[in-house]
């Protein structure tokens, strides 16, 4: 959750934004300026202080809460340590991958042997790790980017192509809602990167579609696990083939 400390740093950008001195804010508190000074370097303010500084500025909470969200930067990538933290035990990377695709709590506890106990505790773990801000009633919010993705030669990946691709890849996709597509193609550099952001913006429309359907009956819903991929790779059985361009 978000501290003090943040709460502080935005009133700070707050008052300077509305062009409140701190001598102007202390005669509106009925405090010394000296006193509003040490308060705000300390940087450990009660609620009701809170309070009454957003008061003089004409805020409520729930703004200066959003202002504190907006100003945390989002991840991209964990660090090498984070992710083998994360991989190290295997159910805390369920839980991590069940909240990177925005499954609640509830889901969680109901569609895998995880003890609601069990899951508070990896949720905590993804908190410390950054990925996940854990709120009360066990709720979250995703810190990561739209953009977030494992390690490109981290330990996270290099577990998917030794315990999932195989098993993934295996499957017919021969059902009504099952696709295979492997599309082979020149084009120039600039349209690839585009054509990963439309790929990027499939998954988030698919996550988005998981957190649409949550509250169907489990009747209506099958589980799916989308795979996107794009790379300038041959496969190895043509490579030979390959006409080596005349100098």
């Amino acid at each position: 959750m978000s501290s003090s400390q943040d709460l502080v740093q935005a009133l700070k950008a707050e008052l300077r934004a509305a062009g409140v001195t701190y001598a102007a804010l202390a005669r509106e508190l009925g405090l010394a300026e000296s006193s509003v000074k040490r308060i705000f370097a300390k940087g450990d303010m009660p609620l009701s202080r809170i309070d009454a500084v957003l008061a003089v500025l004409k805020m409520d909470f729930a703004e200066l809460a959003a202002r504190v969200v907006h100003a945390q930067p989002m991840r991209r990538e964990l660090t090498l340590a984070q992710e083998q933290a994360v991989v190290a035990d295997r159910k805390l990377l369920l839980v991590a991958i069940c909240a990177l695709s925005q499954w609640s709590f509830e889901q969680i506890v109901a569609t895998y042997t995880l003890g609601e106990a069990e899951v508070v505790r990896h949720l905590l773990a993804l908190d410390r790790l950054g990925i996940i801000e854990l709120r009360p009633l066990n709720r979250y919010r995703l810190k990561v980017d739209k953009t977030f993705r494992w390690r490109a030669d981290g330990p996270v990946m290099a577990f998917f192509r030794s315990q999932v691709v195989g098993d993934y890849f295996g499957g017919g996709f021969d059902d009504v809602a099952e696709t295979l597509m492997l599309v082979h193609g020149q084009i120039e550099q600039r349209q690839a990167t585009v054509f990963v952001e439309r790929l990027q913006r499939l998954g988030q429309d698919f996550a988005q579609q998981h957190v649409a359907d949550q509250r169907l009956p489990a009747e209506r819903k099958r589980a799916y696990t989308l795979v996107l991929a794009m790379r300038s790779w041959l496969f190895s059985a043509f490579r030979d083939l390959k006409r080596v361009p005349a100098d």
